[in-house]
């Protein structure tokens, strides 16, 4: 076997460009290639090089992002042999598939991938963090690092590539970084660049236990603060952009003479319906169940609907993700305000 023989009697076209570039000792095997040639084809200044442990670039010099990514998933997820014979059913019915085993890219280079400006360029990064099974009988090698986790989150598919969701990469890549300005820089593209909810981000570092970090409660505050902004802004487009009439913007009511009822983000006086964001997400570390988190709001709801004011309940992820439905939601209710008994008398001040 010389440099130019070919790979292999079996034919490679079910594979993707990459996979054809870089490809595990066991799928090698499978394709005809006996561990002495490999060794041989990866020997200095041969044609091919061991990208890590059981993974070969099947090309001289250096790899690309593309295929350190897909060298760090081989090696992380260690398909079976067999994933490689693996081919489509028609030719060019769908994409070919990697077989990974369980095996997400998180961190920084998952933001990349999720296209965070604030992430660094994946070739500009030491190492890859791969998202694995807590049982995986691995260790981190080269520029791979190995993150175990009791329970891997769905994947999101980009290029071919299974990636964790952003809330879960943040928190692998937040786990990294000892910097504050750069830890409040990936938080605030997250919301402000559409990719999630705050709290969803504030509940992935809660359960890394990341929320004991000085400076990263200090980007979570700046993270709470922008989300709620952006909420706020989208509740103003809702009724402006969808013909609401105006309200009182964050107003808190009162009973005259009696106590205070709550701040809402948005109330019709004559109509009596009220408006309230819930941006909640926990703090500092503190678990809390859903019950014990929704609590404050249902009992200020409660109060509020016993003197006849209607609350409708709206989150970011509703406005951010069917604005049209929840300025639908908002109408009905003021609509339905005459079909009810007259409301208590509350007084209205700024909030």
């Amino acid at each position: 076997m010389n440099h130019n023989t070919p790979l292999s009697p079996r034919p490679l076209r079910h594979l993707a460009d990459v996979q054809r570039r870089v490809m595990s000792t066991a799928q090698l095997r499978a394709h005809g290639i006996s561990a002495a040639d490999v060794a041989a084809h990866c020997r200095p200044e041969g044609p091919w090089q061991q990208l890590l442990p059981g993974v070969c670039l099947l090309h001289p010099g250096p790899p690309t992002s593309e295929e350190r990514l897909h060298g760090a998933l081989l090696y992380a997820g260690r398909p079976p042999a067999k994933a490689a014979k693996t081919v489509p059913a028609q030719p060019g019915a769908g994409e070919a598939h990697a077989p990974y085993a369980d095996a997400l890219i998180t961190g920084l280079a998952a933001l990349a991938l999720h296209r965070f400006s604030s992430a660094p360029p994946l070739l500009s990064l030491d190492r890859i963090d791969v998202l694995v099974p807590r049982t995986r009988r691995l260790r981190s090698t080269g520029f791979t690092r190995l993150v175990r986790t009791p329970a891997l989150p769905t994947a999101v598919q980009i290029g071919g590539v299974p990636v964790a969701p952003v809330p879960r990469a943040l928190a692998d890549a937040v786990a990294g970084l000892t910097e504050a300005a750069a830890v409040r820089r990936l938080l605030t593209e997250a919301v402000r660049g559409g990719h999630c909810e705050p709290a969803a981000v504030v509940r992935e570092l809660n359960q890394a236990k990341l929320l004991t970090r000085p400076h990263v409660m200090d980007a979570v505050d700046s993270l709470l603060a922008e989300g709620r902004a952006i909420a706020e802004d989208r509740l103003y487009r809702m009724v402006t952009e969808h013909g609401l009439p105006d309200p009182l913007w964050n107003v808190d009511l009162r009973l005259p003479g009696g106590p205070h009822l709550g701040g809402v983000d948005a109330y019709w006086p004559d109509l009596a319906v009220a408006v309230e964001l819930d941006t909640r997400a926990p703090r500092q570390g503190f678990r809390q169940d859903d019950d014990a988190l929704w609590s404050e709001y249902a009992r200020k709801r409660e109060h509020l609907e016993r003197l006849g004011i209607t609350v409708v309940h709206l989150t970011p992820k509703k406005l951010r993700e069917s604005l049209e439905q929840q300025a639908t939601v908002v109408r009905t209710a003021l609509m339905a305000s005459g079909d009810r008994d007259p409301a208590a008398y509350v007084v209205v001040l700024p909030r």
